[in-house]
C-alpha cells in the first residue's frame, strides 16, 4: 500500500534538536549569526523519503519560505495517554476574509509564505540509482515559487544505509546566507505486526523491527478513521524507535466516538530530523520511511460504489455501506 507522509506538525512547536535530531546546520558565516531567525518557527523542509510504494523509491523536495506556513488543520489536544493524544480539530471565525491566508483563531489572519531561492542545494550520502554519492537538487520556478527536487535524477532504494552520513549544504543567496545541515541515514521502516482492528476498549499493539543500537530515530503514528465521513480527529503518537507501541482502549474508544468513514487508516513513520537556520526561521532536514496499514473496524464495510455492498445497503457518501 501506497505510504504517505506524516504532517510535520510533530516538530512544529519544538525546540530545534526536538525529534531525534543530529548536529544543528550553523551558517558558513558566523559574523552573520545574530541576523538569522527564530530556532522555533518552522519555515521550510528538506524531506528525504524512503517511500513504500510498489516499486519502492528514495525522492527528495524541498522547499525555504520567507516565514511560517499557516497549519493544515487546526488541532486540540482532548487526551493523552503515554506517547499518544487525541487530536479534535477547531474552526476559528474570522469576519474579514482571510483569503489568500487562513483564518487561525479567532479574528486573526495568518498569511501563506513565499517560497525563497536559497541558490544550490547539495546533498551528499545519498546515492543515484548511477552509482552517485552526491547530487546537486533542480530548482524549479513556477509562477515565482521556488522548490527543489531530485528532478530528473534517479536514486537509489534505499538511497542510503542505516547510519550513513548525509549532509545537505544550502548555498544560499539574497534571502539567507549559506548553512549546512547533516544527520545519519535510516533502515527502512518493517512492521511486523499485522493490519489493525479498533475495537471499543481494546487495546492494539503495532510491532516493528528496531533500529540498530544508538540510532536516534523516532516512530510516529497517526490513526484517522473519519477522514471520508469529514475529519473528525486523529490519534498521534510520538514515541521511542523500540520495537513496539500499544494504543490504550480507552483513547481508541474515544476516536470511535468521534465518528467512522470508510477506509480508515493507520500511518507509522520512522524519522529522524536536523535543523538549520535562515534569516526566517528553521529549516528542517528530514529522513523519514513510512507505512500505511488499512484499519478493520467491527461493523464498518467500505465500498467505492453499490456492487460492494449486500443490498439492501447502498455505497453513502462517507464509503461506508448501509
Amino acid at each position: 500500500m501506497r505510504a504517505r507522509t506524516l504532517a510535520s506538525t510533530y516538530c512544529l512547536a519544538l525546540a530545534v534538536a526536538a525529534c531525534g535530531g543530529d548536529d544543528v546546520g550553523t551558517s558558513a558565516d558566523a559574523g552573520i549569526d545574530a541576523a538569522l531567525g527564530d530556532p522555533t518557527i518552522l519555515t521550510g523542509y528538506v524531506d528525504v523519503a524512503l517511500v513504500d510504494q510498489d516499486p519502492k523509491y528514495t525522492k527528495i523536495d524541498a522547499r525555504v519560505n520567507d516565514a511560517a506556513s499557516p497549519p493544515l488543520k487546526l488541532l486540540n489536544t482532548m487526551t493523552t495517554d503515554g506517547d499518544c493524544r487525541l487530536l479534535i480539530p477547531s474552526y476559528p471565525f474570522c469576519t474579514t476574509s482571510c483569503a489568500p491566508g487562513v483564518c487561525v483563531s479567532d479574528e486573526t489572519c495568518m498569511p501563506y509564505p513565499t517560497s525563497q531561492d536559497v541558490g544550490t542545494i547539495h546533498v551528499t550520502g545519498v546515492h543515484t540509482a548511477a552509482g552517485a554519492s552526491e547530487l546537486d537538487l533542480t530548482h524549479l520556478v513556477t509562477s515565482g515559487s521556488h522548490t527543489y527536487s531530485q528532478g530528473a535524477t534517479s536514486l537509489a532504494y534505499p538511497g542510503f544505509a542505516e547510519g550513513d552520513p548525509i549532509t545537505v549544504a544550502i548555498n544560499g543567496g539574497a534571502f539567507t546566507p549559506p548553512f549546512t545541515m547533516s544527520i545519519t541515514g535510516i533502515a527502512p521502516l518493517v512492521v511486523t505486526s499485522p493490519e489493525p482492528t479498533i475495537d471499543r476498549n481494546t487495546p492494539v499493539t503495532l510491532t516493528w523491527t528496531p533500529p540498530a543500537s544508538g540510532a536516534t530515530s523516532r516512530i510516529l503514528v497517526k490513526v484517522e478513521i473519519s477522514h471520508h465521513g469529514g475529519f473528525k480527529g486523529q490519534v498521534e503518537c510520538d514515541t521511542a524507535d523500540d520495537g513496539s507501541l500499544t494504543l490504550g482502549g480507552p483513547l481508541l474508544t474515544q476516536l470511535l466516538d468521534l465518528g467512522v468513514a470508510g477506509f480508515p487508516t493507520i500511518e507509522i513513520e520512522r524519522k529522524v530530523v536536523s535543523s538549520g537556520l535562515t534569516t526566517a526561521g528553521r529549516v528542517d532536514l528530514t529522513v523519514s520511511s513510512a507505512i500505511s496499514q488499512a484499519v478493520t473496524i467491527p461493523g464498518v464495510i467500505s465500498c467505492t460504489d453499490d456492487t460492494e455492498c449486500t443490498p439492501p445497503a447502498t455505497c453513502q457518501d462517507d464509503l461506508t455501506c448501509r
